[in-house]
Order: C-alpha cells, then sequence, then structure tokens
C-alpha cells in the first residue's frame, strides 16, 4: 500500500466523524427512482446497514475504542423541509428500513436546544466515530495480516500488461498480480483513461472548541450528531472533553484561517447563541468532491488484473468506505458482485468541471440563495 502523504493527512483522518447512511448523497428516494425495487432495497441495505454494521462488528471484535455513539439528526431549517424529510423517512421505510421517525419542533427541544429548527428526522441506524481511530485500526489490521504500507510515495501511473499491473511510483515500481485499489479522492481522474472527470471538488471546512464553560449536553442531551437541511449544512457533535465539533461550507477555493473561524463561529452563535463569546481550539479545511447526481463513483477497469476506483463521496463517505473495501476484496476473490452492483450506476462527465470549480461554485451558491428567496419551502441541499 502506498500514500503520497501520510496516513490519515487527507479526508480519511480528518473528517467529521459522521456516520451516516446512504450512497454518498443518493439516499432511498434517489435510488428508488432509479433502479427497480429489489436492487433498490439490495443496495440501500449495502451502503446503510451493512455499511455501519461492518464498524460496529470491527469494534465489538476487536475491543477498540473507536468513540463510536449511535444516532443522528437531520434538522429541517424551514417548516417546508419537513416535506422532504417526510418523503426520506418513507422511502427508507419503503425499503425496509425501520430506523427512522419523524419528530416536530417540540419534541426536537429533547434533542436539539436551538430554536432554529423546525423539525427532523431521528435516525437511529446513522451516528458519530472517531475516523482517524477507525483508519488507523484499519491499517493496523492490514500489516497483522501481511500488508506494507509506503507513506510519502506517490503513484504516478498504471500500466496494464497480460500479467500484471505495473505502478510507477516517485519511489520505484510495484508489480500488483491480483488487483490495484485507487483510492486518492479528488485526483482519482487522473487514472481514469478517455474520462476528463466525473467530479467537481470542493472546500470544506471543521473545527472544534475548547472544552466549552457549560455541559454540552445542555445543547445536546441525546449526544447525537447533527447536520441540517441548509444548502450549505451546518454539521456538528460532541467529542471529547466536552469539546464542540462544528463543520460546514462547501467553495470552490480555500479560505484564509481567518474568514474559516469567522464562518464557523458565525454559525456557532447562530445555532446556540446559549454559549456567549466562544472560540475555536482547532480549525482545518480540505477538498472534498462530488458527483452530478450525488452517488459515489465506482468503476473498475481491466478484466485479468483489474483496476478499481472509487471517488465523489460528496463529503459522506465515512462508513461506506469500509463496506465498499469489502466489496472490491470480495470482487478480487470472486465472492460475490457487490461491486458490480455500483458499477451499474451511471455518471454524467463534466468537461472542465474541475477547472471552473473555482468560478461554478459561487454561480450555483447564488442561483440558490435567488431560488430559496422565490421558494424557500423548497429543500436543496449540498
Amino acid at each position: 500500500m502506498v500514500e503520497k502523504d501520510n496516513i490519515g493527512s487527507a479526508a480519511s483522518g480528518r473528517n467529521g466523524g459522521q456516520l451516516t447512511p446512504g450512497l454518498a448523497r443518493w439516499e432511498a428516494t434517489d435510488m428508488i427512482a432509479n433502479l427497480s425495487i429489489d436492487e433498490a432495497k439490495r443496495l440501500w441495505r449495502f451502503s446503510s446497514i451493512e455499511a455501519i454494521e461492518m464498524i460496529n462488528d470491527i469494534a465489538t471484535r476487536y475491543s477498540l475504542d473507536l468513540d463510536i455513539r449511535h444516532g443522528h439528526i437531520t434538522a429541517a431549517v424551514h417548516s417546508g423541509h419537513m416535506n422532504s424529510l417526510i418523503e426520506s423517512a418513507d422511502a427508507r421505510r419503503h425499503l425496509g428500513d425501520d430506523k427512522i421517525k419523524i419528530v416536530g419542533a417540540y419534541e426536537l427541544d429533547q434533542y436539539i436546544k436551538s430554536q432554529i429548527y423546525h423539525g427532523a428526522t431521528i435516525d437511529d441506524l446513522g451516528g458519530q466515530i472517531h475516523p482517524l481511530a477507525l483508519l488507523r485500526t484499519l491499517i493496523y489490521g492490514a500489516v497483522e495480516n501481511g500488508a506494507s504500507i509506503y507513506e510519502f510515495t506517490k503513484a504516478l501511473d498504471i500500466q496494464q500488461t497480460p500479467s500484471c499491473a505495473i505502478i510507477t511510483t516517485e519511489e520505484g515500481i510495484i508489480t500488483a498480480k491480483k488487483g490495484v485499489v485507487v483510492a486518492v479522492h479528488n485526483t482519482t481522474f487522473q487514472f481514469l483513461s478517455g474520462v476528463t472527470g466525473t467530479t467537481v471538488p470542493f472546500y470544506t471546512y471543521v473545527g472544534v472548541t475548547p472544552p466549552l464553560r457549560i455541559d454540552i449536553k445542555t445543547l445536546l442531551p441525546t449526544d447525537m450528531a447533527v447536520y441540517d437541511t441548509q444548502f450549505q449544512i451546518d454539521y456538528y457533535r460532541a467529542v471529547r472533553s466536552n469539546r464542540l465539533l462544528f463543520g460546514g461550507q462547501g467553495t470552490g477555493t480555500s479560505w484564509s484561517p481567518k474568514k474559516i473561524n469567522d464562518y464557523l463561529l458565525e454559525r456557532i452563535g447562530t445555532v446556540f447563541p446559549q454559549l456567549g463569546q466562544t472560540e475555536l481550539e482547532y480549525s482545518w479545511s480540505g477538498i472534498s468532491d462530488f458527483t452530478l447526481n450525488g452517488a459515489t463513483d465506482c468503476r473498475k477497469i481491466g478484466d485479468n488484473i483489474p483496476t478499481y476506483l472509487v471517488h465523489g463521496w460528496s463529503g459522506h463517505g465515512v462508513a461506506q468506505t469500509v463496506r465498499i473495501g469489502k466489496a472490491i476484496s470480495d470482487d478480487i476473490m470472486g465472492e460475490n458482485d457487490d461491486f458490480s452492483m455500483l458499477t451499474r450506476i451511471e455518471h454524467m462527465n463534466i468537461p472542465l468541471g474541475r477547472q471552473l470549480s473555482p468560478m461554478a461554485i459561487p454561480l450555483v451558491k447564488a442561483a440558490v440563495g435567488i431560488s430559496n428567496t422565490v421558494n424557500p419551502s423548497k429543500l436543496v441541499s449540498f
């Protein structure tokens, strides 16, 4: 295994740690709209129930402390957004998932002490985790089972031959005889022959407060992670030592540290004004990427020595990366066709999508802002 930086330095180790069901932003309603009911049920179970059960099983089997907590809230910032949340919950039940319920504003007060929401879905399947602890666990398990890890070793090119795949790196040549997995997130497109890219990159931001002056349970009594229904969502959760982790936004260019802090502190103050003046102890940014249809783009290239490429997580990939990793392993061993199921989802090529994202994202945000002014009840979430 080669890593161009150090393990966990990018999205896999520095994300918000929220476990959410679905295939990136492809949720139950999308699956029902695009697949047969049997295919939708299978994909939903794969990308939600199986994905999160697998993480729970890993933690239990090896008695690991991964800070796993169950329960996730999607909070409506407009009363009209409740219609979409009800439709989403109904779709999940239609696919055999009964782990979700709808609450109104009064009942939501038992979960979030904020006055800006009009109701929510309470998802007992989702939850939260320490993402770097999960990653280190998986790396440790790989090494214990014979894998070798080479950090600061960037893959430059992959060539197929009848008997092997040859990976050229900055440090040397690797010969693969079973398969190659490319998981370099926003630069996976570089290894897609004939495809200019099916994703658009964006920057997102996260911060963590110092230990709060008040008990964080007075803000989040049930300790559930939250994200909301804004176009540019807020997401937050309680973390160790009475701290609040808070993240959000999606921009075409990277913000300065001051702008990141100013934005996150403004949002924290809007959601929890009872906190008064607060600050951030840490804040950071990173690049994610999204597909136009919202689903993760999974590809398999070559037959003898296949190359597997997965990208377009849209910031919703903590649980699904683990499950899709197993699907790739199963495919290499010929055990099932789970990965083939994922490759059948069609994705649109985006000419110049990556180059134009610094301009396109602000234009889209402005257009959505105008649309929200005209029709604020319409849910458009990013």
